[in-house]
């Protein structure tokens, strides 16, 4: 998952009941979330601290919204595929607006006159078509995802404009930039982690992505009762 997405994470644990892990392979996660960690610390959060700092807020929002835009075409087909067409309707307008009158996306025109944002993504459209969420797994710099998103994070990427853009010097400069946009938008959530920082991200995670793939809608075990 992009790391925006865990602006909504932490408060989804907070308010919601724990959910239930399946992390058969929690020794190798582990190691693998240590060693994110450790790149994280001595690398990432820096880097995105320094962003912060040195880049005006308004820039720092440009910025934001001009990836955000381009996430809007994966969101588009992602609609389509699980047929949301009402969605996929608001999202079309959306990019198109936000492409033109929002000068490639760094003005979000389109909030402004109605067309919020979805967060869509191929991991919620298996998940729409009853594809099991699997076993969790911490992968290699991307951090938490499941076995399903893993695969779902591939055709994300294979979705992404930038991938395909000839300059191989501007296509990389693209993608770091992404990066470091992504890990700054959630520095000011590292203070409500708490406890074990593993177990806690990870329920974190396996619960955003059930709101996410449920469109909102929590399912208790206990409605039953």
């Amino acid at each position: 998952m992009r790391m925006a997405a865990w602006s909504t994470l932490f408060a989804l644990l907070a308010s919601s009941p724990s959910a239930l892990a399946a992390d058969p392979w929690e020794k190798t996660n582990v190691r693998i979330y240590a060693f994110n960690k450790f790149l994280d610390g001595w690398l990432l959060r820096p880097v995105a601290i320094t962003y912060t700092t040195i880049m005006p807020n308004i820039v720092r929002q440009g910025i934001g919204n001009f990836f955000s835009n381009i996430d809007d075409v994966n969101v588009l087909a992602n609609d389509l595929l699980q047929l949301k067409l009402r969605d996929a309707a608001s999202d079309s307008g959306r990019l198109l607006i936000n492409t033109t009158v929002g000068i490639a996306g760094v003005i979000d025109v389109a909030s402004s006159v109605g067309l919020i944002k979805n967060e869509e993504d191929f991991g919620q459209t298996f998940g729409r078509w009853g594809v099991g969420a699997g076993p969790y797994v911490v992968l290699p710099f991307f951090g938490p995802s499941s076995a399903r998103d893993s695969v779902g994070l591939v055709l994300d990427t294979l979705f992404n404009p930038i991938q395909y853009y000839q300059q191989d010097e501007a296509r990389s400069t693209l993608t770091i930039v992404s990066f470091i946009d992504d890990r700054a938008s959630v520095l000011s959530m590292e203070a409500l982690i708490s406890g074990d920082e593993y177990l806690f991200v990870r329920e974190a995670y396996l619960q955003q992505r059930e709101y996410l793939v449920n469109d909102g809608a929590y399912y208790d075990d206990f409605d039953d009762f």
